[in-house]
């Protein structure tokens, strides 16, 4: 672990030793074989499980999180994408045979998928375990040596993970450094050969250019404001648990939690009382007595959430339910707003918090539009049971990833590719898609038969030859 008392050019140097014994270690783990990465992805696997009572404590300690909760979305998926990755890794890892047009005829092509070299993963605090490891799982998968950055907001977590590596990995293959922004600044100075970050879409643009300097390729996973449509169709009990669970799940602070919500206007009153019963369900009458309502993670997201709030007072908003918080415990209930200005910070920013901007639509067109008018979401939620308009609403809009009737469950599965597009990110991670991120897809073209189709049109040039170079064109 470097030390954070350290001077910025003692970190800078402590973390490019790091970094160059991976560069002089990368060729021999590159060469590992798929036995021996499924061998090192059990070993992790049978870490995170030995440490799950102490992962369950630094979440609880970092975001008053419920054991069930971490279970549900912190190891469960790590440990899916491990058990997912071990199963089909040999075949990933072997040629992927392709087609050779007739024109190459005497040839053979296939795909060879050899690892990037020495990477970076750089991880969020909201699911701070999750989006580390699982990442990580990839990464190993393509045989890489790896550096990673876990978020300084989650410290708890960060300080289990870091017990996690070293005792799974040599750091000469998989380093975990612990550190603030200087640390970031250090990390992104260095000629890594794949940088892989999860975060707010404002510091992707900050990674995305400290990469172009080293030409370093990137997978950016971002967030944005993440839309939900539920049209008069809908089941509307069905709705109203699903959103609930996924706008409220970690106090709202899911880069793919439904961020504001379109509801027919024939359905509204009814949508937003299913949604009340349900966090009564969830969480009681007083979500802050309940001990399976998180927090928000610090006082700054606390009152940068708080201050969303003020604002939609201010501005003549109503508020359908909750919009209580507590100072102490950076606490924000469960809250659902209506009648807010477009220009509502609410409206603007992605919320990261557990508060649900409802409005009402006649014309699906009006929800399309409002989503088109926006950055690209991470993604799209659509409640329907009628399939035209699901495909209307698919075929008009864009998005990194889509559930219909139902909200954030895509994230669990592997065979899925997960990320955004543009604002809302740069590349795919999860089951191959990961190992693809973190992979260069070699072609690979051989020659079998001892001359070639194309050396019959080699120079020079002759009137035979132009024959066959103008059949080439009209018929292969």
């Amino acid at each position: 672990m470097i030390s954070e008392s350290l001077s910025k050019p003692d970190i800078a140097r402590s973390i490019e030793k790091v970094f160059n014994q991976q560069v002089q270690h990368q060729q021999k783990v590159a060469e590992s074989t798929a036995r021996e990465r499924s061998r090192k992805l059990k070993r992790l696997q049978q870490t995170i499980m030995k440490y799950r009572p102490e992962i369950r404590e630094a979440l609880f300690q970092d975001f008053r999180k419920h054991p069930s909760e971490v279970d549900l979305t912190e190891i469960y998926p790590i440990i899916n994408e491990i058990k997912h990755t071990r199963s089909h890794l040999s075949r990933w890892m072997a040629k992927q045979r392709v087609d050779t047009p007739i024109s190459l005829l005497g040839s053979s092509s296939y795909i060879h998928y050899e690892p990037k070299g020495v990477v970076l993963i750089i991880a969020p605090w909201n699911f701070p375990v999750n989006l580390t490891l699982a990442p990580l799982v990839a990464a190993i998968a393509a045989g890489n040596c790896v550096m990673i950055k876990p978020s300084e907001n989650t410290p708890h977590a960060s300080a289990t993970m870091q017990k996690i590596v070293e005792a799974v990995f040599d750091p000469r293959e998989v380093a975990l450094i612990q550190g603030g922004i200087e640390t970031s600044q250090a990390l992104l100075d260095l000629p890594f050969n794949h940088i892989f970050f999860t975060g707010a879409p404002a510091i992707g643009k900050i990674v995305m250019a400290a990469a172009a300097k080293n030409l370093t390729s990137v997978t950016l996973e971002l967030g944005g404001k993440s839309p939900t449509i539920v049209d008069e169709s809908a089941n509307i009990d069905a709705a109203a648990r699903r959103i609930a669970w996924a706008k409220y799940m970690n106090n709202g602070q899911i880069c793919i939690s439904p961020d504001y919500l379109y509801v027919h206007e024939k359905r509204k009153d009814e949508f937003v009382a299913k949604v009340k019963e349900n966090l009564k369900i969830f969480f009681t009458e007083t979500a802050q007595q309940s001990d399976s309502y998180a927090r928000m993670v610090n006082e700054r997201h606390y009152k940068r959430v708080k201050g969303y709030l003020e604002d939609a007072r201010q501005n003549g908003a109503t508020f359908l339910h909750g919009g209580h918080t507590d100072d102490q415990e950076n606490y924000i209930e469960p809250t659902m707003v209506t009648d807010l200005d477009d220009q509502s910070k609410l409206m603007q920013e992605e919320i990261f918090g557990p508060v649900l901007p409802i409005r009402t639509f006649r014309d699906i067109e009006e929800p399309i539009a409002m989503i088109n008018s926006k950055e690209k979401p991470l993604a799209l939620y659509i409640y329907s049971r009628n399939n035209k308009r699901i495909k209307h609403i698919l075929e008009h809009t864009r998005a990194g990833g889509t559930c219909i009737n139902h909200s954030a469950i895509h994230f669990f599965n592997n065979n899925l590719p997960f990320g955004g597009s543009n604002n809302s990110g740069i590349g795919k991670g999860h089951g191959f898609f990961g190992f693809q991120a973190f992979s260069n897809a070699r072609g690979v073209f051989r020659q079998h038969l001892p001359i070639s189709a194309i050396e019959l049109m080699m120079p020079p040039y002759t009137g035979l030859k132009q024959k066959l170079i103008d059949l080439s064109i009209k018929w292969f």
